[in-house]
């Protein structure tokens, strides 16, 4: 796989959307998730209260300048966040750091194992189209998967489980989507910022995404390389008391429907999420 670095990820088009874009929901006074195309991203903070906010997760590429003109809707012009912290270093996830950064020169925070993908030392591994599930995995070869590089922008999250400027919240090893993948939870309210680490849509089906239907699922299957992994991040995530998950992708889920739902996966996680063929199938699980 080449090492090949995407510097204008920012401008690249994915010609993918859903019914939810643009459309932000405060779930929380402090949370406040802005849905660009078909991926979150979540600020965290209490507008007109505070000057300290953040960003979780960038959106997709071409997203920037509308992350930034609701940010500053909400927090005020000549207010920036403290700090990106992103999940993991996909494109939807990352697509309008560059933007961030040129707009309010802040520093970003990830796994340390993230930092290869996000300083042009690495590449993810290509999409598997041939994963069932729907149209998505079929369209994913023109996903980018190159890395960018943000250089010495982005830092180590600290090792253990705290978030700079956010005492409240810690971050949570939950490897499989990628080796580095994190989640954030706040215990004080049960609070999970899950990214992909499973996500309320089935993400596969191009009809599911578009129309946003709610189902608690694994991770993308088309970009997820550790199925043992992802497995037993949904079961970490699952043994936490929770009211309320963000994914990456999909609406915000709470309560019962929540819980009930994460607890199917975590049961069920081999047949309803593994896939029956491609990379890391199931017969290559046994």
């Amino acid at each position: 796989m080449s090492n090949k670095v995407d510097n204008k990820l920012n401008k690249r088009f994915v010609p993918l959307t859903t019914v939810r874009s643009g459309k932000g929901e405060e779930v929380r006074k402090d949370i406040y998730v802005y849905p660009v195309q078909i991926a979150n991203v979540i600020f965290v903070g209490y507008p007109g209260q505070t000057n300290e906010w953040f960003i979780v997760d960038a959106g997709m590429p071409r997203s920037g300048k509308d992350i930034i003109s609701e940010a500053k809707e909400r927090f005020g012009e000549t207010n920036p966040p403290k700090a990106v912290v992103v999940t993991h270093g996909h494109f939807d996830h990352v697509g309008a750091l560059f933007d961030i950064v040129e707009e309010w020169d802040v520093p970003v925070y990830a796994h340390e194992k993230e930092l290869p993908f996000l300083r042009g030392e690495e590449t993810y591994r290509e999409p598997d189209s041939s994963v069932e599930g729907g149209m998505v995995p079929k369209l994913a070869p023109m996903l980018p998967t190159n890395s960018i590089d943000l250089g010495e922008k982005v830092q180590p999250l600290p090792e253990e489980g705290s978030i700079p400027g956010m005492p409240e919240w810690e971050w949570l090893s939950t490897p499989g989507h990628t080796e580095g993948h994190i989640s954030l939870y706040r215990q004080d309210d049960k609070v999970l910022l899950a990214g992909d680490a499973f996500v309320t849509v089935k993400q596969e089906s191009l009809y599911k995404a578009m129309k946003q239907e709610k189902e608690i699922c694994g991770p993308p299957k088309y970009l997820t390389p550790d199925w043992e992994a992802a497995k037993h991040s949904v079961s970490k995530l699952n043994s936490l008391p929770l009211d309320l998950a963000v994914t990456g992708h999909g609406y915000p889920m709470e309560g019962e429907e929540l819980r009930e739902g994460l607890q199917d996966l975590a049961d069920n996680f081999d047949s309803l999420a593994v896939p029956e063929k491609g990379d890391g199938a199931k017969e290559d699980q046994s």
